[in-house]
């Protein structure tokens, strides 16, 4: 059984790292009072646990009745075919309809169910930023005539993504990277629960571990997993290594020699094809250039393209402008 599902919070309150966001999550559980909200922040920070814990402080028995999540990202990334394959869709698909026909029809419809013994449900919109401008669209009207039966949470990675229509109804939650001391008691705590037999990990390890997981507790257990269980405490860098570093670095290593067409296509593949944000793509390329690419410039290029991403919709406008600015530097 993977940690991170067994490790998983069960209540609002075991969410580690989110103090502020938990208060205001358990005051609108409590109350009964629920605005629409935004839960924006990093990847493996607990939004969609927060949003899971949350509904069953909010209904109690009767959550999941009264709550519809919607993965958007497979969604508008399948297409109509996730749609028709989907269990819960499949009996709403209309063939000869646009995918976008579909999903307001789909939205619509779930939006219509009465809730369970509350007076709402929730909607949820997992990685939103996902969502077309024409959905968005659609969901500020859908919004606006079921504003009294259904609350709209909106989780992503990137809330700039979102149309102002859309913001302006809603209060927005950030959550944090998680505090390293935070998450190195918190894996403190799994260690000593998983002292079973396995391999030990140092608390110099878990210190590495926590440097690697940059924020990301779900990485951070991960990678604590699998250094306990293969024995590979010494070698968390040969673990920590994704695919995804390895393509920056290949992008990284194509501007070396001038190839700015290879690096722009292989820099979009890590957004197109594994989902990053372009935000986490900086992350990568920070990362590789902080151990192999001590440049003055180099920084200050990136510094530059991460605050100006978070200030425009096209990501990969950000992208081709700063492999343009940092092709300089390698000049």
């Amino acid at each position: 059984m993977l940690w991170i599902e067994k490790y998983r919070p069960k209540i609002l309150t075991d969410i580690a790292g989110q103090d502020p966001v938990i208060h205001y999550l358990a005051s609108f559980a409590a109350s009964g009072t629920v605005p629409h909200l935004i839960l924006t922040g990093p990847h493996g920070t607990g939004k969609s646990t927060a949003i899971e814990c949350f509904a069953k402080a909010l209904y109690q028995d009767n959550w999941e009745l009264n709550t519809s999540v919607f993965q958007t990202a497979d969604l508008f990334l399948l297409g109509k075919t996730y749609i028709e394959h989907d269990d819960r869709y499949a009996h709403l698909y209309q063939k000869n309809q646009s995918l976008i026909t579909n999903f307001k029809y789909i939205i619509k419809w779930y939006a219509s169910l009465r809730p369970l013994d509350a007076e709402f449900k929730l909607m949820v919109f997992e990685d939103a930023h996902a969502l077309t401008r024409d959905a968005q669209q659609a969901l500020r009207r859908i919004m606006e005539r079921t504003s009294t039966t259904c609350r709209f949470i909106f989780s992503t990675t990137n809330q700039s993504a979102l149309i102002p229509p859309v913001t302006s109804r809603c209060l927005p939650l950030f959550f944090s990277p998680v505090d390293r001391k935070v998450m190195l008691r918190y894996l403190m705590t799994i260690r000593q629960q998983e002292n079973s037999g396995m391999h030990m990990c140092s608390d110099d390890d878990l210190e590495l571990i926590v440097e690697v997981a940059q924020g990301d507790m779900r990485k951070a257990i991960l990678l604590l997993q699998v250094a306990l269980e293969s024995g590979r405490c010494q070698d968390l860098f040969g673990i920590a290594q994704s695919e995804t570093a390895n393509i920056t670095t290949s992008a990284i290593d194509a501007l070396k020699k001038g190839d700015v067409h290879n690096a722009i296509r292989r820099l979009e593949a890590l957004m197109i094809e594994y989902g990053l944000s372009g935000s986490e793509v900086f992350s990568e390329i920070r990362m590789i250039a902080q151990r192999e690419y001590n440049h003055p410039s180099l920084a200050v290029t990136l510094g530059n393209a991460e605050f100006r991403i978070h200030h425009g919709n096209n990501e990969f406008v950000h992208i081709g402008a700063f492999v343009s600015g940092v092709r300089e530097v390698f000049t």
